[in-house]
């Protein structure tokens, strides 16, 4: 790396400790924001701006230099189980401690991937049994971007001074029509994540958050068959401490900050 964009490298990442979990690499740092604080009532939040991205993203065929904007819209614009991911399940609400007490009630992968009947990744793919859960629980979002398909996908764990780091995806999804029984909540939940990061929202490429931002989450559980086989979703930094490809899609109720 050149002196000068060493120095502007070093400037950028001043203040920030790298070595604390759920951090971006270094190297993938390209800007800075800031949320709540004096704008807000309650702490405030650096955003940190990346050049990570999901492996499946377009934006993963190139090289990235820039964080990248977000794509436009609010509507659902995806195909891949469409049915599944634009509906809440009508099952009891699970509570949770935490992250990896849910993960640790998730069926295994090889269970879902060969599963009777075979969940496939057409828009008319429904909720099968083990899907068919909502869930409850505190947690932080550590990391978030802007997906091709408008859902907003999060990277949720535990505290920074839990014993395990794990993390696992949750998602807002883009907004199915208005007469969809889901749409009201859809929509509340969508509208509280982009007004506490109002000027800072996510594009493609992730940005991190600085503290991770606690929330209280409500959803219903949904395994992504789309990552059946091949790489996982997530930030390179964050996805080797995401086990699973279970995730809660869609969020039907968001806490910021609770």
């Amino acid at each position: 790396m050149a002196p000068s964009r060493a120095r502007a490298k070093a400037a950028l990442t001043a203040g920030l400790n790298l070595k604390r979990k759920g951090m971006p690499a270094s190297k993938s740092i390209v800007g800075l924001g800031i949320v709540g604080g004096l704008a807000a009532a309650g702490p405030s939040f650096r955003v940190i701006k990346t050049t990570e991205v999901d492996p499946y993203e377009k934006a993963a065929k190139t090289t990235v230099t820039a964080a990248l904007a977000a794509p436009t819209g609010d509507s659902f614009a995806g195909t891949a189980r469409k049915s599944a991911k634009l509906s809440i399940s009508t099952a009891t609400t699970e509570p949770f401690a935490n992250v990896k007490a849910l993960i640790d009630t998730l069926p295994s992968h090889a269970k879902m991937k060969n599963h009777t009947p075979k969940i496939t990744t057409g828009s008319t793919s429904k909720r099968v049994t083990e899907e068919d859960r909502n869930v409850r629980l505190k947690a932080f979002i550590y990391a978030a971007s802007k997906e091709d398909d408008n859902d907003y996908h999060l990277i949720v764990g535990q505290s920074t001074t839990a014993s395990v780091e794990v993390y696992i995806t949750m998602e807002l999804s883009g907004l199915p029509a208005k007469s969809a029984k889901s749409f009201a909540k859809l929509k509340k939940a969508r509208k509280t994540f982009e007004t506490f990061f109002s000027g800072n929202l996510p594009g493609t490429t992730y940005d991190f958050y600085d503290p991770p931002v606690p929330i209280e989450v409500r959803g219903s559980l949904f395994w992504d068959a789309s990552h059946a086989t091949g790489g996982r979703p997530g930030p390179q930094s964050l996805r080797p401490k995401i086990p699973t490809v279970w995730e809660v899609h869609p969020i039907s109720s968001l806490t910021m900050n609770p």
